[in-house]
């Protein structure tokens, strides 16, 4: 790590962990006013899944962009464009309009999330990626869970709550003025075409995926399921924020071992870690320590699958090549988190509550039978650039 541009990354890392506090506090600041509005659970999910379309419009343009403009000016452009249509959904209570803001703003994330992402994995060394990647993405987390917090401080002692919101994103500009734009202009300049990169990364994918499942579903559907179990409204809305930070705690130390004992093993060891925890869910609601304890056990295994789907990004792509591959991850995330919790909760309202933990078993188990296909298949991070 000695060798890393320590500036750059720490002025990515703050950047983009900016960013994720203006999400943070986008979001539920958009459910509380349509919902004082009078507007129903299912338009109000709407909405908040445009988001997630808008970063599946914008991924096959993201190299594209980056190849045009440069890395910090498309950075820098998404950052404006979140900030205007975030503060633009205070001028109007259209449904219609604010859908389309959404919409834009999901394209702005879409944007910053893949050039981020891409950016980090071309400062980290390759015997360090892990724990660089890690400090990355907990940097992130860790802000976006002061988002709602800041929600609930400000929105009914501020004027223009949205404007507020669209202001904290352009606190990300300076930061990522810092940044040396030297990726612009590498050797693999030409656009990279999301098919081309789409049959080399399947455990990447479906990790990607996973996790998008597991935290739309945790944030949007477990209070609901966890009270399902006869655990008091306080302390079920509290399990979806203990899902965060043991995704938060752990990822530099599973980054770490990944970096040590390599990553697919890590990988494919937290993957099982899921399958093997979400069973247990419906028995352990009756035991506050052991719910607990699971939880955080449940948010460290799975934040750590997206994670290192990052981390392997970057082992095996380089150039416009990483830009593309980081792209299909974000477009990964944008399918599955606009339709997986519609999905499980339909399944949760027939089947049964239980539906919840059995649906991310699903996804959980795809993921480690792609990790299998990989091995199978001989697949060789290092051969494969």
């Amino acid at each position: 790590m000695k060798n890393m541009a320590w500036r750059d990354f720490f002025a990515l890392a703050i950047s983009i962990g900016v960013v994720g506090l203006g999400l943070g506090a986008t979001m539920p600041l958009t459910a509380l006013v349509l919902d004082r509005r009078g507007i129903g659970t299912d338009v109000i999910g709407l909405v908040t899944a445009t988001s997630a379309l808008g970063i599946l419009a914008a991924a096959p343009f993201v190299s594209r962009w980056v190849g045009r403009f440069g890395p910090r000016v498309c950075m820098m452009g998404a950052v404006l464009a979140a900030a205007i249509s975030t503060a633009l959904m205070e001028a109007s209570t259209s449904l219609p309009l604010w859908v389309l803001l959404r919409l834009v703003f999901g394209a702005a994330m879409g944007v910053l999330f893949t050039i981020g992402e891409a950016w980090v994995n071309r400062l980290a060394p390759g015997n360090s990626r892990g724990r660089v990647v890690a400090m990355y993405t907990t940097s992130f987390t860790l802000f976006q869970l002061v988002g709602p917090a800041l929600v609930a401080a400000f929105e009914s002692k501020v004027a223009l709550p949205f404007a507020a919101c669209g202001a904290l994103f352009l606190l990300a500009l300076p930061g990522l003025a810092l940044i040396a734009n030297t990726e612009h202009g590498h050797e693999d300049d030409a656009h990279v075409a999301w098919q081309a990169v789409l049959p080399r990364m399947p455990m990447i994918v479906l990790g990607a995926a996973f996790f998008a499942l597991f935290d739309t579903v945790a944030l949007s559907l477990f209070p609901l399921y966890a009270m399902r179990h006869g655990i008091a409204t306080e302390l079920a809305l509290l399990s979806a924020t203990v899902i965060l930070v043991g995704d938060t705690a752990l990822q530099f130390a599973f980054g770490w071992l990944a970096d040590h004992v390599g990553r697919a093993r890590v990988h494919t060891g937290c993957g099982i870690a899921v399958c093997l925890l979400l069973p247990l869910l419906p028995f352990a609601a009756g035991t506050p320590w052991l719910w607990w304890t699971l939880l955080l056990m449940l948010g460290a295994s799975a934040g750590a699958i997206y994670m290192l789907a990052l981390v392997a990004c970057g082992e095996r792509f380089h150039g416009q090549s990483l830009v593309a591959a980081s792209a299909v991850v974000n477009a990964s995330w944008g399918i599955t988190s606009s339709g997986g919790p519609l999905v499980t909760g339909v399944l949760m309202q027939t089947v049964g509550i239980n539906a919840l933990p059995a649906v991310l078993w699903v996804g959980a188990a795809l993921f480690v039978a792609s990790a299998w296909w990989e091995h199978r298949q001989g697949f060789n991070d290092e051969e494969i650039k």
